[in-house]
């Protein structure tokens, strides 16, 4: 079993993404996966490093395979601070056995420019570190030019719609598995959030499956398997 555990804020837990990593990876790779995960909202690699015990207790004793480390989006963080804690959080990772994988993620769907800065930055980290690296980023501004009638985004144009997640997990897959075949699960996930209420919301129930748009799901798993 592949146990992985994912470290991050809204751009992990939206649409319940490392579920739908599970999914795609075991329907993939043909081998049973274990996903958990710390994602609190608005949160980055600064707040994880600060919160120690309990990132320290998950490493030490969740006898993890993998964990897919993703940074604050949008606003994205200076370079030094994503430098100098990423090291950290990887460093972390490595004394328990952990393999690092850097989860890049996508500039606004408002501004595009914001690509450059956070594909340079991620891969400046993989390259001193040694960490794997997830490009989901590159492959999101390959999508939106090649296909802009597939929509990547949430309503509020920063977090991923169900098809920005499955291009997520999709990359994360290939990433851990390089040669894999990438099979989608028949359903994705849109778990109907509510963030404009005192206390975000979002389905427990069935309506939170939906069949999606095949022809969207076999453009983007082609792309991602071209690109990864």
């Amino acid at each position: 079993m592949t146990k992985i555990l994912f470290l991050g804020n809204s751009h992990t837990y939206m649409n319940d993404m490392p579920f739908l990593f599970k999914e795609v990876f075991e329907r993939s790779c043909r081998e049973v996966c274990d996903v958990t995960m710390l994602a609190f909202s608005g949160r980055d690699l600064e707040w994880h490093r600060k919160e120690y015990f309990s990132l320290r207790f998950a490493l030490l004793y969740g006898n993890y395979d993998y964990c897919v480390i993703q940074q604050a989006a949008h606003p994205f963080p200076e370079k030094s601070t994503t430098m100098e804690n990423g090291r950290k959080i990887i460093d972390l990772c490595r004394r328990t056995g952990t393999i690092p994988v850097l989860y890049m993620t996508w500039a606004e769907k408002a501004y595009p420019e914001n690509q450059k800065k956070m594909i340079n930055v991620y891969t400046a980290l993989a390259e001193e570190t040694g960490a794997m690296l997830a490009k989901a980023g590159i492959v999101w501004e390959a999508v939106r030019k090649e296909a802009p009638q597939i929509d990547l985004f949430f309503k509020d144009g920063e977090h991923a719609s169900p098809y920005g997640d499955l291009l997520i997990a999709s990359v994360l897959c290939r990433t851990l598995r390089r040669n894999v075949q990438l099979k989608a699960p028949a359903r994705l996930i849109d778990f109907h959030v509510h963030f404009e209420n005192e206390f975000p919301e979002a389905s427990f129930g069935d309506d939170r499956f939906f069949t999606p748009d095949p022809e969207a799901v076999d453009t983007i798993l082609r792309m991602v398997t071209e690109l990864i």
